[in-house]
């Protein structure tokens, strides 16, 4: 599944000039399913969304709570245009989206599990394939892609990372010796220094 994250002051669906739903503080979802998308892609986005920490503490240091923390709203919209491409020429293409049957479907299900996961007076919803007016004074502003088909990074294998270091620590040991040389004046083992004082009237 595919979601837009709006960090908003106010947010309100209106269908046929008729008010639907409307929030103060919160969050807009704008939330969209793809071919292939099922219950275990909506959990994910309903646990990202829950956690995204989008507003700042007490000592307003950004980006340390999260819309749980600070008791806000949240407005669901169904928006299956976030599955649109544009490839070729000026018209949209949207055969990434879902069939309107199981977006439906998954869509309900994402809806119902973002009200248990969080409390259900503070979840609002738009219409499901209606032409709706949505408005949003957007805080920030803060809006947030969402997309939980894309790749997790892989993380380097241990291994590669010690080979990696050894070579610093035998670079670094070999000039530290270098520079102890140097400071011997080049002086190498079996060699004999000598010391020669030269008098002060030279060196006037």
């Amino acid at each position: 599944m595919k979601a837009v994250i709006q960090r908003v002051k106010s947010a309100s669906v209106t269908v046929d000039n008729q008010l639907v739903s409307s929030i103060g503080r919160g969050l807009l979802v704008l939330a969209g399913v793809g071919k292939g998308d099922d219950e275990k892609e909506a959990d994910s986005l309903i646990s990202r969304i829950m956690r995204c920490r989008l507003w700042p503490d007490n000592n307003d240091k950004q980006w340390k709570k999260n819309v749980q923390d600070i008791e806000g709203e949240i407005l669901c919209v169904s928006q299956f245009t976030l599955h649109a491409q544009l490839n070729k020429g000026k018209q949209p293409d949207f055969h990434e989206a879902a069939d309107v049957e199981t977006a439906r479907r998954l869509y309900d299900y994402f809806y119902q599990r973002l009200r248990e996961a969080y409390k259900p007076e503070r979840v609002k919803n738009g219409v499901f394939q209606a032409m709706m007016d949505v408005e949003l004074k957007n805080d920030g502003p803060v809006t947030i892609e969402v997309n939980t088909k894309l790749p997790k990074k892989e993380k380097a294998p241990n291994g590669n990372k010690q080979s990696e270091k050894k070579p610093e620590k035998s670079e670094q040991s070999e000039k530290s010796k270098s520079e102890g040389d140097s400071d011997k004046g080049g002086q190498t083992e079996g060699q004999k220094s000598y010391e020669f004082k030269l008098p002060a009237t030279l060196l006037e």
